[in-house]
Formats: structure tokens, sequence, C-alpha cells
């Protein structure tokens, strides 16, 4: 490879080392998509069968599903943004733009555990009915992905902060914004045929 084609290749992708963990990456995310498929078509047998239990359309609150859903598209944005100040060499940048991410994120996991507690508030849980064991666990699942993608951002600007922009930082940075991407793509699957099914059924 020559100096100028080494010189346009994004610095995660600029060892073997870091090309090999990307794709490594990718294929461990077409696994969390069969277990997320498998969670989804549960939660569509089970669509219903809330015995005697209240239905989700008596239960839900769109309002603070849409802000769920603006604050995790909007942590998407702004973490497809601090990649690209990633790569054009500004770690502040960066680092400023998955602090708001990280914000954004934790607010959206502040909500759904609220909106857990509204839930069980009212009488439902894991064990109530086969809908809402599928719900809680479906959701409960996307819950936990998300406060391991925090926890694994923080650690990450913790490890920006003392190294720099290096090629096992910016591809360990890369990797957790595919993973926060993905599950923002999730939850847009949620949203739709969870929420949006289930307010009218």
């Amino acid at each position: 490879m020559s100096q100028d084609i080494r010189n346009h290749v994004p610095l995660e992708y600029s060892t073997e080392d870091g090309q090999n963990k990307i794709i490594g990456f990718w294929l461990f995310l077409a696994g969390e998509m069969s277990l997320f498929g498998t969670l989804f078509a549960t939660h569509a047998v089970l669509t219903g069968r809330t015995a005697d239990d209240p239905g989700p359309a008596e239960l839900f609150q769109p309002d603070i599903v849409l802000v769920m859903t603006f604050l995790l598209l909007t942590s998407s944005f702004t973490c497809g943004l601090a990649i690209h100040f990633m790569r054009e060499g500004s770690k502040k940048g960066l680092i400023g733009l998955l602090v708001v991410t990280l914000l954004l994120g934790t607010t959206f996991l502040g909500l759904e555990i609220y909106e857990f507690v509204h839930y069980v508030s009212e009488g439902v849980s894991l064990q109530s009915s086969a809908y809402w064991s599928a719900f809680f666990t479906l959701t409960g699942t996307h819950g936990l992905h998300v406060t391991l993608g925090i926890v694994w951002m923080i650690l990450l600007i913790i490890q920006i902060t003392q190294h720099g922009l290096t090629p096992v930082t910016t591809r360990k940075a890369f990797i957790v914004s595919l993973y926060w991407h993905f599950l923002d793509v999730i939850w847009i699957f949620i949203f739709s045929a969870v929420y949006m099914l289930g307010m009218v059924i």
C-alpha cells in the first residue's frame, strides 16, 4: 500500500489488527440480530395474550415513548458526529460529542426505568402473562444493551483522555459507534412493532 493511499485510510482501519477486529464486531452484531430477531418473533406470537391483565393500549404512554425515541435517535446522530470529528483529528470534538451521546442515552434509560416502574405499579410484570413476559424480555434486553453501551462509552472516554487518538482508541470508538447505531435500529423496530402496534390492538 502506497503512502498516499495509507494517508486516506481512517486511523481505525490503519492496522491489520484494527481491520480484523472491526470485521469481527460486524459478525458479533449479526449474532445480536439473531437474538433480537428471536425476541421479536416471540413477542409477535404472544401479542394479545394478556390473560386478565390490562392490555398495552391501556398502559402505554405515547408521550413518554416519543420522547424516548427522540432521545435515542438524537444520540445516534451525535455519536455519528463524534466519529466525524475523530476522523478530522479532533480529540476534543470526539469526547464532547460522546459525552452528549452519553447524556442522551442515560436520559433514555432513566425514562425506560420509569416506564417499567409505572407498568409494575399498574399490576403487570414479567410474570403477569405471556404478552407482558415477552414485552419485558424484549425491551429489557434492549435496555441492558444500552446500559452496556453507556458503561463502554464512559471507559472509552477515559482511555481517549489518557492516550489520545491512536489506532487502538479510534478503533474502539468506531466499534462503540457501530454498537450504538445498532441499538438505535433495534429501538426503531421496538417502537414500530411493539409500541405502535400495541396502541391499536
